[in-house]
């Protein structure tokens, strides 16, 4: 094409007629255009959102399992982590995203954990906006899709796994999105993405089923009301049927084979004691502030759609009802629902009035965008904040104690803090930790949820042959031991309480969990 051709198009103009003084002049209006600056916004909002997230329980355990693995060359097998259940088979299904997490500690520390985690969080609200914005062209609206979404996800704001699933599911999406926009798409990077994601995450069947719904909506065609669909052609079909097949083969290349591939239905079906236990696993309480936003959000997304009388495909609208349906029932899966609506959310938001680079203020812009990164610089907690953090949710304030008075017999520990004690205090076996699954199989977990509900504690203590317990000073059981004779306190602070029996331990060998049958099954 000529050059007199190139300038002859509206709005473009060439690299060759602006001056090549003008050009870093092009560039800084682009670096502090009104877009990147509403994405600098964006950035803040997940900043603070996830700054308070650093203390989760599974963090520890998780990098527990990564350090064994770099150090030995080899899988966590069995539990070693605790004394009711050692020796028992356990595989972990995220043994790959784990690592990442371990790293970024080895280098910084419990700051690394934190940058670590925000640059995930921050790589997946970028790829929401690109998904968004592949479908509609319109940034503003994309941006404030984006905004959705990130409301929904906050439940999986944190040092968590399932962040790396998310990614996985945005690689997935766009990768859709392309086929479905262009007729084609790089469908033979799904099986090696599907093997990635089933060693990172259990949400791996999430995107098995999203794959599985787009495939099958393209073999019919009709409109249904505002809901329509278009037939596959046959190249399309045997493409895509090819890449199901292919990934569903790829689940299989994991260390552990078809016993990770039928862990989703492992948790589904087995783990009841896990759903009700993990809060993350309860529906949305419309009480609280969540669940008034998912409220509001669904209203106004619904209200939109039947105003606009917007038309909808067949497979966005199969995925949308299936993803409020799992974030209704299980908070935990809110993000998975904020994701893929978003781009739902930005072509209902076509009123909003497109971004006009010529009448752009980069100077105001680049005002804001500096004072955003003067006020993260400002507000990002320190290493000293992140450890206080973690002591005002884990006992970081025995652990001294601990390693100058070693416990001389089996320690009862609160569920939360089991992850934590086993990596600060690796010579401490625990109770249980965070990990329910191997627990619930052994019937660790049942006996820890009735000595919460104090039906028969003292004889679950004596089943045990419990010496120590390790719980706030708040508890009820703490309360109730510490008014028994046979019973003192060894150390008391802000966030823990231990307790040493005094009196002889009971007679007979402790409970037994290696003959449960529950794992025999397993």
């Amino acid at each position: 094409m000529s050059q007199a051709v190139i300038n002859d198009i509206p709005g473009v103009t060439s690299a060759a007629t602006i001056a090549p003084r003008q050009l870093p002049a092009a560039g800084l209006r682009k670096m502090f255009s009104f877009p990147v600056m509403l994405m600098t916004w964006m950035a803040l909002v997940v900043i603070c959102q996830a700054e308070r997230s650093l203390p989760d329980p599974d963090i520890w355990w998780h990098l527990h399992n990564a350090e064994y693995l770099l150090a030995y060359h080899r899988f966590p097998n069995v539990d070693t982590y605790s004394f009711t259940v050692a020796g028992h088979p356990w595989m972990n299904p995220e043994w790959l995203a784990e690592i990442p997490y371990y790293l970024a500690w080895r280098a910084f520390g419990i700051e690394g954990v934190e940058i670590f985690m925000i640059l995930v969080l921050e790589c997946i609200l970028l790829g929401v906006l690109y998904l968004c914005y592949t479908r509609t062209g319109h940034i503003k609206a994309s941006i404030l899709a984006c905004w959705v979404a990130a409301a929904l996800g906050t439940v999986n704001f944190g040092p968590r796994t399932i962040l790396f699933g998310y990614l996985c599911l945005l690689a997935l999406l766009m990768t859709l999105e392309r086929f479905r926009s262009k007729g084609r798409a790089p469908l033979w990077l799904l099986p090696p993405l599907f093997c990635l994601w089933i060693n990172t995450h259990g949400s791996w069947c999430l995107g098995l089923a999203v794959l599985g719904i787009f495939t099958a909506c393209g073999f019919v065609e009709g409109e249904w009301g505002l809901v329509q669909a278009s037939r596959w052609s046959g190249r399309q079909k045997s493409e895509l049927l090819w890449s199901f097949a292919a990934s569903c083969v790829a689940v299989f290349i994991n260390p552990y084979g078809y016993r990770l591939v039928l862990y989703p239905l492992d948790v589904a079906l087995r783990q009841r004691l896990n759903v009700a236990l993990v809060s993350e696993w309860r529906s949305v309480d419309f009480h609280e502030p969540r669940g008034i936003v998912v409220l509001i959000l669904l209203a106004g997304l619904f209200s939109a759609a039947l105003a606009m009388r917007h038309r909808w495909l067949l497979c966005d609208f199969i995925l949308v009802l299936i993803g409020f349906y799992g974030g209704l029932s299980h908070e935990r899966i809110l993000f998975f629902a904020g994701i893929i609506t978003a781009p739902v959310v930005a072509e209902l938001l076509y009123f909003v009035p497109r971004y006009r680079p010529e009448i752009d203020k980069p100077l105001l812009n680049a005002a804001m965008i500096l004072g955003i990164a003067i006020f993260v610089a400002w507000r990002f907690p320190r290493p000293t904040e992140l450890q206080k953090q973690v002591g005002e949710d884990f006992p970081a304030e025995i652990i001294p104690y601990l390693e100058s008075h070693p416990p001389s017999g089996r320690v009862l520990n609160y569920f939360e803090w089991g992850g934590y004690l086993g990596f600060e205090d690796q010579q401490l076996k625990v109770f249980m930790d965070s990990r329910v699954d191997i627990f619930e199989y052994a019937g660790v977990l049942p006996d820890y949820m009735r000595l919460m509900l104090f039906r028969e504690p003292m004889q679950i203590l004596d089943e045990y042959q419990i010496r120590y317990v390790l719980f706030p000073p708040d508890a009820p059981l703490v309360y109730l031991l510490r008014r028994d004779s046979d019973w003192k306190v060894d150390f008391i602070g802000k966030t823990s309480t231990l307790l040493e029996r005094m009196g002889p331990m009971p007679a007979g060998p402790p409970k037994d969990t290696t003959v449960s049958k529950a794992l025999r099954a397993w």
